[in-house]
Formats: C-alpha cells, sequence, structure tokens
C-alpha cells in the first residue's frame, strides 16, 4: 500500500514542503533489509527507524514485518534533522492499515520522537507554518512547544501535541483537543517595547546618552571608547530602549529568523522587542555570519532589525571582523554551499566598546597609561581602517564621579522620552526618503544623496574646513560628520544643519584625529 504523508524543510529562511512517500508490501526475503529510506537523508534521518520503532510500541502499534520503502521527496535535494520522525511514523502506520488516512492529504506533521512516544520541539516552525498556508494545507501538527510560534499563522489550524497517540488521535478523528489560537496583532500590541532596562538607570554620562540618541535617531554605528567600569556596556544595552518601536512586519521577519535559529521561548510565539546580541570575541566568522554543513543564521542575522554590541572590539580576530562590512553596506548576508545558497537578512545597528589601550587607562583623568611608546597606536591598528569607515559616531566615555553616582535630586530622562525624539526624527527621514527605495535612516545615504541632502552655508563650510585641517581628521570622516549633523537637525526639527549641529558631529570623529594616539 502506497501512502504519502506531509512535513517540510527549512532553508534560509523559509520552508520547502518535502513529500514522504511509503510504500508497503510483500515479505522480505530471509536475512534481508526489509526498511529501505531514500531521498539523500542525513544521519539523524537514518537513524529514525530505531527511535520510530520503539516509540510506536508504547501506544500498542507495531511495525510490521514486510518490506517498506520510503522515500523524501523531491529526492534530490538533502534532507536534514529529526523532525521527519513524526511524518514517517504516521505513514509507516498508516502503510499497514494501522491508523486512518483520510486526514493525511491536508496535513503537514513535523516532530522527533522520544523512545516513549512524547514529541522534542523542532526549529523553523514559524517558516513551516507559513510554507503550509501557502500551499493550501488544513492543519499543521507540531510538538506543543513550538505551537504558540506556529499558531501566530492565520488561515491554518496548527495543533501542538505532545505524543504520537496525541496526533494519531487528531487524524483519526478522535481527538477533542483543539487548534491553538493567537491573536498576534493584541499579542504585538500588549508585548511590544517590554524592556527591563531603562536609560533612566544610568547616572551621569549625559554626552554619552546624546551621543547615543543621534545614532539611534540616524541608525548610525557607534564605537565607545573608555577605560573599564565607565559604562560602556551598560549604555550600550540600553540603546534597544530608544529605538522606534518593531512594526508588526518586522517583528514577524525577526521571529523567523529566531525561529530558524531555534532560540525562541516556549511560551513565546513573537518577538516584539528589537534584539540585542553580544557575541563573546573568541566567536568564529562562521557563527557570526551564518553558515555550517547545515547553514544557520549567525549572529548578525539575529541582531536584524536591532543592535550587534561588539563588546572589547580589538580583541575580535581581524578575520572575523572583516566579515562584517558586505553584510553592513547590504544588509543581508548570502551563503553560498556545493548544492545550496540562502539568504540571510542582516539590517542591525553596529554598537562597539574598546578601551583605549591594552592597560585601559589612556587619556584617563585620574590613572595613569603604563603602556609602551606606541603600544596604544597598535592596538587601534587591530581594527581595519575598512571596518572603522563604516562606522559613523566614535565616542568618549569617560568615567563617572562618585558625586554623580551618589546624587540621588538629579533624574535624568526615561528612555521612553527619548524614544519620542528619535521617532519624530525618523518620521521626517522617512519622509525625505520616500523617493529613495532601500534607503530608510541618514546613514544608508550615498556619496551623492549627501552632497543632495546635506547642504552647508558659508559659515558651516568654513568651520569643516577648519576642523579637518586643525584636528587632522581623515578624508573618510567627511561624509560621516556630514550625516551625523543631518541626524543632530533632523532631532532638533530644523530644516537646515547649523554649526551648532555641525559642530557637534565634529567632535564624534576621535579616532580620527591623527594625534589622538600620540
Amino acid at each position: 500500500m502506497l501512502v504519502k504523508t506531509y512535513a517540510s524543510a527549512v532553508y534560509g529562511v523559509d520552508a520547502m514542503t518535502i513529500t514522504v512517500e511509503i510504500s508497503a508490501g510483500g515479505v522480505p526475503p530471509a536475512g534481508a533489509n526489509f526498511y529501505y529510506l531514500v531521498g539523500l537523508p542525513d544521519n539523524a534521518i537514518r537513524e529514525s527507524y530505531s527511535r520510530i520503532e520503539t516509540a510506536v510500541k508504547q501506544f500498542g502499534f507495531r511495525i510490521q514485518r514486510v518490506k517498506y520503502v520510503v522515500n523524501l521527496a523531491p529526492a534530490d535535494v538533502r534532507k536534514e534533522g529529526s523532525s521527519y520522525d513524526l511524518p514517517i511514523a504516521v505513514g509507516l502506520l498508516a502503510s499497514t492499515d494501522q491508523i486512518k488516512n483520510d486526514l493525511l492529504e491536508s496535513s503537514v506533521l513535523m516532530g522527533e520522537l522520544a523512545l516513549d512516544g512524547m514529541l522534542r520541539p523542532i526549529k523553523g516552525a514559524l517558516p513551516i507554518a507559513i510554507q503550509a498556508r501557502k500551499e493550501r494545507f488544513a492543519r499543521l501538527i507540531v510538538p506543543a512547544q513550538n505551537a504558540r510560534e506556529a499558531a501566530i499563522v492565520n488561515d491554518i489550524d496548527v495543533y501542538g501535541v505532545s505524543t504520537l497517540q496525541e496526533a494519531i488521535d487528531i487524524l483519526n478523528g478522535q481527538s477533542d483537543l483543539e487548534p491553538v489560537q493567537v491573536n498576534t496583532r493584541d499579542e504585538f500590541a500588549i508585548k511590544k517595547n517590554q524592556y527591563s532596562v531603562d536609560f533612566l538607570d544610568v547616572k551621569g554620562q549625559e554626552r554619552i546618552k546624546r551621543a547615543l540618541e543621534i545614532a539611534a535617531a540616524g541608525g548610525h554605528n557607534a564605537i565607545l571608547i573608555g577605560p573599564p567600569g565607565a559604562g560602556k556596556t551598560m549604555l550600550a544595552k540600553r540603546l534597544p530602549t530608544i529605538l522606534p518601536p518593531l512594526s508588526l512586519s518586522e517583528a514577524l521577519e525577526t521571529t523567523k529568523i529566531h525561529s530558524v535559529a531555534g532560540i525562541l521561548q516556549a511560551d513565546s510565539g513573537l518577538v516584539t522587542v528589537r534584539p540585542f546580541r553580544s557575541p563573546h570575541h573568541t566567536i568564529s566568522d562562521v557563527a557570526l555570519v551564518g553558515g555550517g554543513s547545515n547553514p544557520l543564521p549567525g549572529e548578525i542575522s539575529l541582531a536584524h532589525y536591532g543592535v550587534l554590541f561588539l563588546d572589547e572590539l580589538p580583541e575580535f580576530k581581524r578575520q572575523v571582523l572583516e566579515v562584517l562590512r558586505q553584510p553592513m553596506e547590504e544588509r543581508k548576508i548570502t551563503i553560498s554551499r556545493a548544492k545550496i545558497t540562502v539568504d540571510y537578512p542582516a539590517n542591525f545597528m553596529l554598537i562597539a566598546s574598546m578601551n583605549p589601550c591594552p592597560c585601559g587607562y589612556y587619556n584617563h583623568p585620574e590613572k595613569e597609561c603604563v603602556c609602551g611608546p606606541g603600544i596604544v597606536k597598535r592596538y587601534l591598528n587591530k581594527v581595519s581602517g575598512p571596518l572603522m569607515d563604516r562606522i559613523d559616531l566614535h565616542v568618549e566615555v569617560t568615567p563617572v564621579s562618585y558625586e554623580q553616582l551618589a546624587d540621588r535630586r538629579r533624574e535624568g530622562e526615561t528612555s521612553e522620552i527619548v524614544a519620542e525624539r528619535v521617532l519624530k526624527a525618523r518620521e521626517i527621514q522617512k519622509e525625505r526618503f520616500k523617493d529613495h527605495p532601500n534607503v530608510f535612516s541618514n546613514a544608508q545615504m550615498s556619496g551623492r544623496l549627501v552632497q543632495e541632502v546635506c547642504q552647508l552655508d558659508q559659515a558651516c563650510l568654513l568651520l569643516l574646513k577648519t576642523s579637518m585641517e586643525k584636528l587632522q581628521l581623515s578624508a573618510r570622516a567627511y561624509d560621516r560628520i556630514l550625516k551625523v549633523a543631518r541626524t543632530a537637525a533632523d532631532l532638533a526639527g530644523s530644516t537646515d544643519i547649523t554649526i551648532e549641529h555641525l559642530a557637534e558631529a565634529i567632535q564624534y570623529r576621535t579616532l580620527d584625529r591623527e594625534t589622538w594616539a600620540g
């Protein structure tokens, strides 16, 4: 008897429907194999028979000793992972008339079987649900831990099951289990922008807060330079709280990436806040950009629509940092292998931090730097010029004094107040770039667009010329200064860039000054 069940394979952030064809019949010769699995399965799928045979016995079923041929179609696409256990198990039982097959044609099944018949969670439930709806399947049966994630998708019944028996009962029409219901818009409205940190927590550092406000308003990459304990990491972690809230479409796209990576929490169906990813400096280039034999998204894609924070930037391997350059420009990463090419989105803001020197106390107001001649320069040169060229703001962070830490009378601004100003500036940029596809913020302007948008009067031109000569700013600082000045003007609601906006932008080019590191 020939039976077909339906599963799904995830490639990149999208899914492809896989047809599991099972033919059962005939008694194999003595000593011959009776189970044949074809269709480019990996080792995890090849090992599935032992799991399936043990699991079905727990519920009174059995794998009859007839010849089985299991084909995973399309047969020229490699299949990976243990989530095919459920569709293969159901197909084996249906092919020997142990369960009904009336609903198999309209169902997609995914799940890994434990030996006791319990179902373990899978990766990529959201893109699987999207593809199942696209192909007009009536229902999707997944492990209970993945049900809320998959139920974000409307117009398909999503059942979360804990055991193989529960899945069989649904297919036999004997279950009283109801489809999982998630009101996506209501859940998004309730949970969006719920952060556990706030800019109000940071004592002092008003100048640094202002720099991060500009970075958020214009989508600028930034680097914080300062001694240990000055608050660089604390400030960076609060940057997502002042970014504009995720839109529903952005939240869904971000959730797809996290679903494929398998890092969504079981009780959370939707990513409702901007991601903040902070990989350790020992990370490999593959872990940062994504890839592997079975390509998975890396940290830059997990930071999509959020913040990628690289603490102690010079400690990262140079090869790792260099792979950031193309994704920062194109806002996506392409992973190519011999038989597959996948694209992962990577539209993130880069925030980096670093000590000014190996000992950490170069330019410290109180402690003396013990680094020898040329050490500071060599330390800074660990970060390449092309990468530094893509960072708009260089912000010096100084330690907070005891008086500022102990002052309880002076309250700073909350993230909500700052976010309102940032959102107004982003609205100005949205209107400005409405006729320029793929440009959504000042940081994304091309050189030609900078010249068009960032017009300066004679006083500003003179200030910029004088600053570049006296501070010995490099040529790459020119466009960056104009972009940041345009963002400062947007925050002030000004149609023109004034001397105040330009002067503020110039001070954020610390590392471009030829004399900074001695």
